[in-house]
Order: structure tokens, then C-alpha cells, then sequence
């Protein structure tokens, strides 16, 4: 197990350990969940990291799949205990999304995201931010705003930490043109989206107006990959009328297979930067 895992991750890799050992006993979920006396639904919440599962749960569940191997057992009981860990974003979970994208993101090692009217979240700035969460909550008081740009703001530590996140971030031409907060803000996140792209690991992409159509053209859309559990990559679609993860591994590398066709058509990342500068000087 590897100490940088979140209990995110963790919950993640617990899930699909316990499936596997439910499968290789030739259990159904309804099985499980009518051995234990459970919510119909609880089988599945465990397995797809919906919820935390107890240590004595994991017990129980691999003593009914005669799961014997002691060591096997003790590690996925230890990694029960960690995934119950308190992160640095529970303090936050009243204002996050459902699903705990959150904690997806600060356990993968790399994300390639699609933003087809704003700026991603990883690179705008507090002023950008502001003015976005104003428009979009504009009777909120003012110091929930302030933890809402807190949490997106710790989020973009993980651009410059010891283990910095690899993104990817592609944006719609419109992105650029879409003026939030007055032009002193966009001119001010535009020079950051300059700056932001020298780091060496993020690599920053626009799509021209002339690119045509594409898959992503519904809306937001990211893919969180994970080095050592690629297993686990799953993709995230933001929508108004809820989020979707997908995480079945040939979806997934469906979507991933999209991503570089997106990658393709975009303007590569020399030439974004050269359309953002333009802009600064128009």
C-alpha cells in the first residue's frame, strides 16, 4: 500500500478487492446483502466506494466469502481502518458535490479535464473564482464564498506539491472570451493561465472555434488516472441535472481514447499560450 494513497483511493481499492473476493465465491450482492440482513443497496455502496465500510464488516464479508489467507485479510481490514481516516477535506464535504470528487482528485497522479465556457477550477484565480460563485450564488453570504474559494484553492496545491498532479487541461475557445468579473479580473486570469503553463505539469490546450464536434460538446468532463491502480482510472461528467462517474475499465478507456482525439484537434500548447498573449495585447 502506498503512503500517499488518500482514504479516497483506499476505499476505492478496498471496494474492488471485496467485489473480486464476492465473485470468486459465487455470490451475488443480493446473496451478501440477504446473509447479513442489509439494505439491498449496501453491497453495492461498499463495492463502488459509496460508503465506508467497518473493519468488522470486512471481516464478516470475507469469513462468508471463505476468504482464508491471513495476511490477505489483515491487509484489507488495515486498509478498512485507513479508509475511515479524516482528510484535510472533511471540514469541506457541506460544500463539496456528491461523489467526493475532491478526494478522487488529491489520490490521482493525473487528470485530464474539459472545460467547454470556463476556466478550470485548478487554474483560476481568487478573483475569477469570486465572481463565478457570485453570479452563480448570489445570496450566499460572503463567508461561504470565502471557504468555496478555500477549498478550490487548496485543490490547486497539488499543481506545485512534492507529488504534483499531471494535467491536462483542455479548454473551448469561448473559455478565453467569456469575460467573468470585468476585464481587469480576465485580463489578470489570462496572464495567470500564462503563468500556470510553465510548470512542467501542466500542459494547457485551447479548442479554435473551427474544431468542429466532439464528444464532449454535453458539458464538463474529466478522466483521474492512477499510476500504480490504473484499475481505478474513472471519469467524471458534470451536469445540471447530476454528476456520472464511470469507472467500467473499457468505458473508461473509451473516454481516454477521446481525450486524445480532443488532444489532437486543439491547438498544441505553444499555440495556446501564443492565442492567450494575443488577447492581452488586443
Amino acid at each position: 500500500m502506498s503512503d500517499i494513497e488518500g482514504p479516497t483511493l483506499r476505499r476505492r481499492r478496498l471496494g474492488a478487492e471485496l467485489k473480486r473476493c464476492r465473485e470468486a465465491a459465487g455470490l451475488t450482492q443480493q446473496d451478501v446483502s440477504r446473509h447479513f440482513e442489509w439494505h439491498s443497496a449496501k453491497v453495492t455502496r461498499i463495492e463502488t466506494a459509496r460508503v465506508a465500510v467497518t473493519p468488522r464488516d470486512v471481516r464478516d464479508l470475507l469469513t462468508l466469502y471463505n476468504v482464508r489467507d491471513q495476511s490477505y485479510r489483515e491487509a484489507l481490514v488495515e486498509l478498512a481502518r485507513q479508509s475511515r481516516e479524516r482528510t484535510w477535506w472533511t471540514d469541506y464535504r457541506d460544500i463539496m458535490r456528491p461523489g467526493n470528487f475532491v478526494g478522487l482528485e488529491a489520490a490521482a497522479s493525473a487528470m485530464r479535464t474539459w472545460e467547454p465556457v470556463l476556466v478550470p477550477g485548478l487554474l483560476q484565480t481568487p478573483a475569477y473564482m469570486r465572481s463565478l460563485m457570485r453570479s452563480g450564488r448570489p445570496t450566499d453570504p460572503e463567508e461561504h464564498i470565502d471557504r468555496r474559494i478555500n477549498l478550490r484553492l487548496t485543490r490547486q496545491g497539488r499543481l506545485t506539491s512534492e507529488r504534483p498532479l499531471e494535467l491536462s487541461a483542455f479548454m473551448d475557445e469561448a473559455a478565453l472570451h467569456h469575460v467573468i468579473g470585468g476585464a481587469e479580473v480576465m485580463a489578470e486570469q489570462l496572464r495567470h493561465l500564462i503563468e500556470v503553463a510553465k510548470l512542467p505539469n501542466v500542459f494547457l490546450q485551447i479548442l479554435p472555434f473551427t474544431a468542429g464536434g466532439h464528444p464532449f460538446l454535453s458539458g464538463p468532463a474529466a478522466l483521474l488516472e492512477f499510476r500504480e491502480t490504473t484499475h481505478l482510472d474513472v471519469v467524471y461528467m458534470e451536469g445540471l441535472a447530476g454528476d456520472l462517474y464511470e469507472e467500467q475499465p473499457d468505458m473508461v478507456d473509451w473516454y481516454r481514447q477521446e481525450f486524445e482525439r480532443l488532444s489532437a484537434m486543439a491547438l498544441d500548447h505553444r499555440t495556446t499560450i501564443k492565442m492567450i498573449e494575443s488577447l492581452l495585447v488586443a
